[in-house]
């Protein structure tokens, strides 16, 4: 079977981490080999450019330094991780991609498209998603539900550099990834990520099959 590259992508606190985690146990059962990874980070270079960055570290030097540092980290992600495990025969899964960056740094925060395409080409050395999966929630709503489980959950952590943006901040970067979904139509797939887990996976493994008839045919 082919190995696939699936990418997930979102605004903050829409369930992606929880629904890649269920996918890729439903991977496992029909088989597959899976690696679930993440960005920034994935490979110890790249996490420690992800510590830096959510620290905020790097706030004042502005967008564009900030997507120049995402794509030193995704570059050192695609050639060791994600690059060795597609070629391996395993599918990989990642929380956030280059989508993000587009959608953050240069939908929200303004960084040139100029410089944003030529960042991708260096960072994805040819390597796109062969699927991505946009999981959609009104902004208001997703902080809610982070606030509603942290404190059911007793976690008072502080927000990163993303999370303290305001609200009409992160309403703009929903429109910034409906966009890029928009604008690719053939790789990504949207879905409203305000229902019940449960729900949320079953709809997931429907668009899966479907981009990916083998899994039909594996069962």
């Amino acid at each position: 079977m082919t190995a696939r590259f699936i990418t997930f992508e979102g605004g903050e606190g829409v369930g992606k981490s929880t629904q890649i985690k269920r996918l890729m146990h439903s991977l496992s059962r029909e088989g597959i080999e899976v690696v679930r990874t993440r960005e920034p980070g994935g490979t110890p270079k790249a996490e420690a450019i992800r510590s830096f960055i959510l620290q905020g570290k790097c706030e004042e030097w502005g967008a564009g330094a900030e997507a120049v540092l995402f794509a030193a980290a995704r570059f050192d992600h695609v050639e060791s991780l994600i690059a060795p495990n597609l070629d391996g025969g395993s599918w990989v899964l990642s929380d956030r991609f280059h989508d993000s960056t587009r959608a953050y740094q240069g939908l929200t925060d303004g960084v040139p498209d100029k410089l944003i395409d030529a960042l991708e080409v260096l960072a994805l050395n040819g390597r796109s998603p062969d699927l991505t999966v946009l999981l959609d929630m009104d902004p208001k709503i997703a902080f809610e539900r982070v606030a509603m489980r942290a404190e059911e959950d007793g976690l008072m952590v502080p927000p990163d550099r993303f999370e303290k943006e305001t609200l009409d901040w992160h309403r703009k970067l929903r429109d910034g990834f409906l966009s890029i979904a928009k604008n690719n139509p053939d790789r990504c797939i949207v879905l409203d990520a305000n229902r019940d887990e449960d729900a949320l996976e079953d709809a997931i493994w429907e668009v899966v099959v479907k981009r990916f008839p083998e899994l039909q045919r594996a069962s």
